[in-house]
């Protein structure tokens, strides 16, 4: 091995950086390094310059070259690094629901606290906390200087007016010359006034350069399941027109904005202006790579907004609104606000907004909420009933038919169109046909959407226990596994476990006779598709709220019970018969879709047989 020898070069270039430390260290002990800045490079107050001019107790006593220093790097602003309020205080409001932070730096909330609302672990309800969300104006002053308001101090006052807290948050160039941001919080209310203007400002704007508004915000898991509540985790927007748009993952671009809104799956901050933003650039992206990791965060949002000088001052009249998607809560602030709920689009969104809401909200008045569940299904099944009627009048009539469907199927085996032509004159004779079954099975899947779109979006039934289940809003749980399951979990539902089971009998009762009669030579096993549906229902509502299984349970445990008393004690399948052989005798006038129908199908008749001589 080679022997290490002293480098003398590497020597001397030690001592002389050595040197070098030693001499500046003793000509400018506790000042820090001057760094020129470009007139076009942004701006920021370094931690050592706070340290030289903000602090309060020593400001008297301040270095006059630091505060020359900051003064410099930030130009006309730089007048408020030398209040006493350029601090990392903080101040705090709150009212009956909300409890409030601002920061000095950047005058934004640094705390946003739901009072009356927990985590599935009992930590109380954060929006914003530590730093996960920024608020910022990007701007460029007349001397070419591009500054960023969340690296300023603002000069923060609180007064009340009458029942209002009132927060001014003032980044000032002098003492009458400022940018305001102003926040009102008023009694019981998560919508909060709030506005940007400035004073005085209109020679240090510059009026070539844009003002940007970013606004930027990672959303805290408050759900058991991850995955689940990041499902209803989304950016929206709403147009000046009144229609909503969304980004779940990815970028998006649009123009004339009313509102931002960062929905979580049981809890929204939302931005509202009373003047649109002509345009606005929104990315959201998924923090969530996996179920199996314990993430603090399901997404990151992010908003850029263009604001518009008016006369060279800034004058915009907004909200904040930090609390719950809660329906009724959004819907009475008559801001389009109930649209940021994923209730369905069109007639589903309308069932559950006329019909569904406002009798759930009905019943929970007088019982506990999983009885409410209950109570609901019941009454939607009571109403649906006669639809069900029709559809099992129509399974009676071909369960009835089917045997001579057999011989017709048998005597034209060979002859397929011909088969058809015959099956379908026992139709229309018979009064019956395959597809009067599927309309009132049509007609009840937007109800079953509907609901599909409610139970998830329900916030009354956050945390609300029934049963084994301590959260109707989450999943529930008998058993905890110790290993993960891809798209089953580390735990077992019971709730999905029982509403597969009745699922199952309710196809065994409806389709499994239907399904293996149906069944062709060389087609795949049709009875498996009657397996499908429970094994979905077993599978991925293990993570699903279990409000929404409770639901699946009582509504196929009913319609089986409706199916039995119709099938023993209103339908009588000899009855039937009789009516069916009675309508064969009868001549019956075609509908001109059947005639059609079947002058088409001799027509084909008559071309096959042209073919084969």
């Amino acid at each position: 091995m080679e022997e290490k020898k002293l480098d003398i070069n590497s020597l001397i270039g030690f001592l002389l950086i050595g040197g070098i430390l030693l001499w500046m260290l003793y000509m400018n002990p506790s000042a820090p390094e001057v760094v020129e800045v470009p007139a076009n490079d942004e701006v920021v107050v370094t931690p050592d310059d706070q340290q030289d001019v903000v602090q309060p107790e020593a400001f008297q006593e301040a270095d006059s070259a630091a505060v020359a220093r900051a003064a410099s790097r930030l130009g006309a602003f730089g007048y408020s690094a030398t209040l006493p309020s350029a601090t990392e205080n903080k101040t705090s409001v709150e009212n009956d629901v909300l409890a409030l932070e601002f920061s000095n730096k950047g005058g934004y909330l640094s705390e946003a606290k739901m009072k009356n609302y927990k985590t599935f672990d009992s930590i109380p309800v954060y929006l914003i906390k530590d730093n996960n969300a920024s608020f910022n104006l990007n701007f460029t002053t007349n001397d070419g200087r591009v500054l960023n308001t969340k690296d300023l101090y603002f000069e923060p006052t609180v007064t009340e007016s009458g029942e209002n807290t009132i927060v001014s948050m003032k980044l000032k160039v002098s003492p009458d010359e400022f940018l305001e941001y102003r926040y009102v919080l008023k009694p019981g209310d998560y919508m909060i006034d709030f506005s940007v203007r400035s004073q005085g400002l209109n020679d240090v704007f510059s009026s070539s350069a844009p003002i940007t508004l970013d606004w930027k915000l990672k959303g805290y898991r408050h759900a058991k399941s991850i995955s689940y509540g990041n499902r209803y985790t989304e950016l929206k927007y709403e147009y000046d027109d009144g229609s909503v748009d969304y980004v779940t993952d990815g970028e998006d671009e649009d123009i004339d904005i009313s509102y931002v809104a960062y929905k979580q799956h049981f809890f929204t901050s939302i931005l509202l202006t009373d003047t649109p933003f002509e345009t606005g650039k929104f990315k959201s992206e998924d923090l969530v790579e996996d179920e199996e990791v314990d993430t603090l965060y399901t997404k990151a949002f992010a908003s850029t907004l263009p604001l518009q000088l008016e006369g060279g001052e800034l004058n915009y009249n907004m909200n904040w609104y930090y609390g719950p998607s809660d329906y009724q809560i959004l819907n009475n602030y008559d801001r389009n606000l109930d649209e940021i709920l994923p209730l369905g689009w069109g007639i589903f969104g309308w069932i559950n907004k006329y019909l569904f809401i406002p009798f759930f909200s009905f019943i929970t008045n007088y019982m506990g909420y999983g009885i409410a569940i209950i109570v609901m299904t019941i009454a939607i099944k009571l109403v649906l009933s006669p639809v069900q009627y029709k559809q099992y009048l129509s399974q009676a009539k071909m369960k009835v038919l089917r045997p001579e469907i057999n011989e017709l199927n048998e005597k034209y085996k060979d002859n397929p169109m011909k088969k058809q032509q015959e099956t379908m004159k026992l139709y229309s004779k018979a009064g019956a046909s395959p597809m009067s079954g599927c309309l009132p099975a049509l007609m009840q899947m937007p109800v079953f959407y509907a609901l599909f779109m409610f139970f998830p979006s329900a916030f009354q039934l956050r945390q609300k226990d029934f049963l084994w289940a301590d959260d109707l809003s989450s999943y529930d749980t008998i058993a905890e596994l110790p290993f993960y399951i891809p798209f089953y979990g580390d735990h077992v539902s019971l709730f999905p476990i029982l509403a597969s089971i009745a699922i199952f009998i309710y196809m065994m009762m409806t389709t499994g006779q239907s399904m293996q009669n149906m069944q062709q030579p060389g087609m795949p096993n049709m009875k498996f598709i009657m397996y499908l549906s429970p094994l979905f229902m077993l599978i991925f509502f293990n993570n699903f709220a279990s409000g929404l299984s409770l639901y699946y349970l009582v509504s196929n445990l009913i319609t089986i019970g409706i199916m039995l008393v119709i099938k023993h004690f209103i339908l009588d399948e000899d009855k039937i018969h009789a009516r069916i052989q009675e309508n064969k005798k009868k001549p019956k006038k075609q509908g001109k879709f059947a005639r059609k129908m079947q002058e088409m199908m001799e027509q084909a008749e008559q071309q096959q047989k042209k073919g084969k001589k």
